[in-house]
């Protein structure tokens, strides 16, 4: 097609630009890798490679310190800087060995020195490509490349593997998940947030269940006791263990946010004004067409629910590698003491013993928890594992009707006696009936309402501010003898006067 173009002033130009075009898309046709191996030099592993990759081990994490430094604001650090905190780690971590490298030339004998060591460190690691010099006007300054620097930080973050907080990583994914469903427009973003969140958080789980694997296998390996529980807790519990994994067994559980975040899942595949929303927001973002947007807001969507969904099984199989661990761990502790100095000295005279008493027999062994073979404590039954209690049916319970009657008759009795003004002061009003003055031998006691109203009759003051306003209707005047009351009751004698002033004019006896 180019020799079948017309010729034109651009014909050169044209043809250039097509051919480089022609050359661009072979190179990604020979070279599929191109996206990894374009951004990272070719011999950037040689130096962890060697036999010197302990050392590069060590000086890469210092310098990480330094290039990562929070306060750092000028990624370009000075050449001197960099060199001292190499040598300074040669230095605190008492390097003295080197192994000559292959494209040394002319070093093959072991430095001296620490500044030796420093020389030779920082060449390597300026020729394999993990630092980059710049000069400006007189100084020096070292740098790291985008891809270098996040290639240190993801060996550093393996180096130093920390616990990782289960409860953290589901409240991270609930609250970016309450963000982009109340504001899709607007934080519409939170919801990819999200999705790689709960991706970091399962690949944590697969990587927490396959260290526990390599774990137990390398405990089974383990002939010594006491290495068996060094690497129990040096590996198990410092690294691979998350700092919240008791709380899974609790009410505390971070998980019991898991059905909230699946329910807000389902009900966003299903809304399609918001899926409408996140779609036109990521497009934004993104700057995809409106049908790429949409299937990646439905990626990150079910993602999500995939994950949260099979979080039960996931942790089922990390418990049942768990539990085998921490019986190994527990069996190798319980009979560590049973290789202690003398105990070939003891069961051999313990044989002798027996062989001399030729009449008596050996009494035979018919359980294991009352008879030790060397102690009391020598024979254990293993750990039990805790069986997670299957789901039930809840019934309510049917109370008998005998029972409902009962606690009927106790509300209404308790009820009557209850002490009420309202009851006492229509009380008095029925047994006045009018009158402006009654004696205690006039009132009527006909009921067990009655009886308790008559009871505070003579004492409505001690009912406190309730019954004020009745107390200031009523006077009494009480008398030196006992009268008897209905046949029911033996008190002291009284009269009971209604006031027409409404204030209480008590006399000196009266209570």
């Amino acid at each position: 097609m180019v020799g079948q173009c017309e010729p034109s002033e651009d014909g050169p130009l044209y043809v250039g630009l097509i051919s480089v075009r022609i050359d661009l898309l072979n190179v990604q046709r020979v070279d599929p890798f191109s996206v990894l191996f374009n951004k990272l030099p070719d011999d950037i592993f040689l130096p962890l490679s060697g036999q010197n990759r302990y050392i590069y081990e060590v000086v890469l994490l210092e310098l990480a310190d330094l290039f990562f430094d929070e306060d750092l604001i000028d990624p370009f650090i000075p050449k001197d800087l960099v060199r001292s905190t190499i040598e300074n780690a040669v230095v605190r971590f008492g390097i003295r060995r080197w192994a000559a490298e292959s494209d040394e030339e002319g070093e093959s004998e072991v430095p001296l020195s620490s500044a030796d060591y420093t020389n030779r460190i920082y060449r390597r690691l300026v020729q394999t490509g993990w630092l980059e010099e710049e000069q400006r006007i007189y100084r020096t300054y070292v740098l790291l490349s985008p891809a270098i620097s996040y290639l240190l930080r993801s060996l550093t973050s393996i180096a130093r593997l920390e616990k990782r907080s289960y409860g953290g990583a589901v409240l991270n994914v609930l609250s970016s998940l309450e963000s982009a469903i109340a504001d899709p427009e607007g934080r519409g973003i939170t919801l990819a947030e999200a999705a790689q969140t709960a991706a970091d958080f399962s690949a944590h789980l697969t990587d927490m269940l396959l260290g526990l694997r390599e774990l137990k296998i390398s405990l089974s390996g383990s002939s010594t006791p006491q290495e068996i529980v060094r690497s129990f807790f040096d590996r198990f519990v410092e690294h691979i263990l998350v700092s919240d994994y008791k709380t899974l067994k609790t009410k505390n559980n971070p998980f019991r946010f898991r059905r909230k975040i699946l329910s807000m899942m389902r009900d966003l595949q299903f809304d399609p004004l918001k899926v409408d929303q996140l779609t036109r927001h990521y497009q934004m973002q993104y700057e995809l067409d409106q049908e790429e947007a949409e299937a990646l807001v439905h990626q990150h969507i079910n993602r999500i629910i995939r994950i949260f969904e099979s979080v039960d099984q996931r942790l089922a199989a990390i418990d049942d590698f768990r539990y085998q661990l921490e019986k190994r761990v527990a069996d190798t502790v319980r009979y560590m003491d049973k290789t202690t100095p003398g105990m070939a000295a003891r069961l051999s005279r313990l044989i002798a013993e027996l062989a001399k008493k030729e009449d008596s027999a050996i009494p035979s062994v018919g359980n294991l928890e009352e008879v030790g073979f060397i102690s009391p404590s020598s024979v254990r039954s293993p750990i039990r594992r805790r069986v997670e209690a299957k789901p039930r049916m809840i019934t309510q319970a049917e109370i008998d009707p005998k029972v409902l009657e009962l606690r009927q008759l106790f509300k209404e009795w308790k009820e009557r006696r209850e002490v009420k003004v309202d009851r006492i002061e229509a009380y008095l009003e029925e047994q006045f009936a009018g009158r402006d003055s009654l004696n205690a031998t006039e009132f009527r006691i006909d009921s067990i309402e009655d009886y308790i109203c008559f009871s505070y009759v003579r004492h409505l003051n001690s009912l406190g501010k309730k019954a004020r306003k009745t107390a200031d209707r009523y006077r009494i005047q009480f008398e030196d003898r006992y009268v008897n009351v209905s046949d029911m009751v033996e008190c002291r004698g009284f009269v009971i006067h209604r006031t027409t002033s409404g204030t209480s004019t008590g006399t000196p006896n009266a209570r």
